[in-house]
């Protein structure tokens, strides 16, 4: 553990600095020449699938078959802690865009980037906000790209699974979209909140049968506990 901690001081975190700079800028100049579709997703999935092997993180894929490519679809996920976002950046194997908090826009580079890119930073503050977030994932859609969101909103604490918001449904409800539930499994041993450091482990990412609209659209309340019913399913007992 020890020769661990000073890799991670001399050798992983520098890396893992640079790395992320250097696709932060791959992404904001290719994203202003060639569009976010292309330049927004591919860059940062090997950004990912790098941070993880900086990391001795591994991560094992199921359900790849649930999904077709060119389909849009808004994923669900659960949200154990910061490798969440490189499992699923790095292991979804479908374009996508983020729904996420608008603070962390204020992120130096990696906000501007993934503006760029077009992700969809969420105001909250005014029907006016939610009525630009609401369109901007309608252009998003349109461009033949998927949503991802954690319906939770924030990390687990403790590694179980939280309480979901509405916001993910509604743009089901709106759209008439297939809903995946996706079941990130592992992330929080990898690094529980408060951890400054992450460990070695394996993260297990199972991609779920989609929900698909009947012919009057989504039931909310039915949509929401299907989706976390099937999230809940690839969870440890004491996780659910």
């Amino acid at each position: 553990m020890f020769f661990y901690r000073i890799y991670q001081i001399i050798i992983m975190l520098p890396l893992m600095a640079v790395v992320t700079i250097i696709t932060s800028l791959i992404v904001m100049a290719g994203s202003i020449l060639f569009g976010g579709r292309i330049m927004g997703y591919y860059p940062s999935m090997f950004w990912a699938r790098i941070m993880a092997w900086l990391t001795f993180v591994r991560v094992t894929v199921h359900g790849k078959e649930n999904v077709r490519k060119g389909q849009s679809y808004i994923f669900v996920a659960n949200h154990q802690g910061a490798y969440d976002i490189f499992a699923i950046y790095g292991w979804l194997s479908h374009n996508f865009v983020w729904m996420m908090k608008k603070s962390l826009q204020k992120i130096p580079l990696v906000g501007y980037a993934c503006l760029r890119a077009g992700h969809i930073y969420v105001d909250r503050r005014s029907p006016s906000g939610i009525q630009q977030t609401m369109a901007l994932a309608e252009k998003r859609i349109a461009e033949g790209r998927s949503v991802v969101v954690f319906p939770e909103g924030t990390r687990s604490r403790n590694g179980r699974l939280g309480t979901f918001k509405r916001g993910a449904y509604m743009l089901a409800e709106e759209f008439r979209l297939p809903v995946v539930p996706v079941t990130i499994n592992g992330a929080y041993k990898v690094m529980p909140t408060g951890s400054r450091l992450p460990r070695p482990g394996h993260i297990t990412l199972t991609i779920h049968k989609p929900i698909t609209a009947g012919e009057n659209g989504h039931d909310m309340a039915t949509l929401m506990e299907q989706s976390r019913q099937a999230i809940a399913s690839a969870l440890p007992p004491s996780q659910r």
